[in-house]
């Protein structure tokens, strides 16, 4: 569904991507992660056809890039982290508006207006709408019409916690139906909660490219803090449970202080996101 093979986009003698090469399947919820400056959007505007890559290959949904814009274009839908409302027209006409373009039943508008629960709003002007209910619009508005890939830059930014359960239903949903949905985001606990597979990229590189599961296994830690006494005072280590030295050393303690505390804390995605970043940046010379 999408595929990139030695993408490179550059602005003069800068490099925003740099042999990038991914495949992301129909059907797949796919994470697209890195800190601010990675390369995140500069790649997302070339696969939804807003640039031109300076090199490489670019395919989405079947189509070549940018030959073959137009023909991609009704197969596919974007919500961006910016807000792209008619703000004068009211949520209704909003989505009214898109439909006509996209060739979608009337009656479809309704459907998604109580999808993302903005029917009792449906009438007020966009302009009058929080930054929360103007995300759910955009989210209504790209689904609509059935696209097969959508592309999402910070999709739950600005909403409640309901809203992104409902939002990662919807999400879920399209998956279900055999779309592609590719998503970018900070929040990692969107991450590990929503995503099949992830890519991070630093410095327009991708760093790695796995599921979160076997991502987390291969670069974050297991710890464990032990709390005792000695010699009259409280000891205090963290431990790694990955480590055979650590593990032995806790095993000591276990036998020489029998009330010993102990709370592990399990290794999460955000660990790995510092981790391979922080190392990115140390290989090219910047502050670790």
């Amino acid at each position: 569904m999408i595929e990139l093979d030695a993408m490179q986009v550059r602005f003069g003698r800068f490099t925003a991507v740099d042999a990038l090469s991914l495949r992301v399947p129909a059907g797949e919820l796919f994470g697209f992660l890195g800190p601010n400056g990675a390369g995140k959007t500069t790649t997302m505007r070339v696969l939804s056809g807003a640039l031109r890559a300076s090199s490489g290959q670019v395919r989405v949904a079947g189509c070549e890039l940018p030959r073959e814009l137009d023909r991609l274009k009704p197969r596919m839908a974007c919500v961006p982290d910016v807000d792209t409302h008619y703000e004068d027209l009211s949520g209704r006409e909003n989505l009214q508006l898109f439909a006509r373009l996209y060739g979608v039943d009337p009656r479809a508008v309704e459907a998604w207006l109580a999808r993302v629960e903005l029917s009792e709003a449906a009438d007020l002007k966009v302009r009058s709408y929080s930054r929360g209910m103007k995300k759910k619009l955009l989210i209504a508005r790209a689904l609509m019409h059935g696209p097969q890939v959508i592309f999402l830059d910070e999709p739950t930014a600005h909403l409640d916690r309901q809203a992104v359960s409902r939002v990662h239903a919807l999400l879920r949903e399209q998956v279900a139906e055999g779309r592609t949905v590719f998503l970018s985001t900070h929040d990692m606990d969107e991450v590990e909660a929503l995503c099949d597979r992830v890519a991070l990229i630093a410095h327009g590189r991708l760093l790695a490219c796995d599921t979160p599961a076997r991502l987390i296994a291969r670069h974050a830690q297991r710890w464990c803090e032990v709390q005792y006494e000695h010699g009259g005072r409280s000891q205090r280590l963290n431990l790694r449970m990955d480590d055979d030295a650590e593990r032995a050393q806790l095993a000591t303690l276990l036998r020489s202080h029998p009330h010993l505390r102990m709370h592990t804390r399990e290794p999460s995605f955000e660990e790995v996101f510092r981790s391979l970043t922080a190392a990115a940046t140390a290989a090219r010379g910047g502050p670790a």
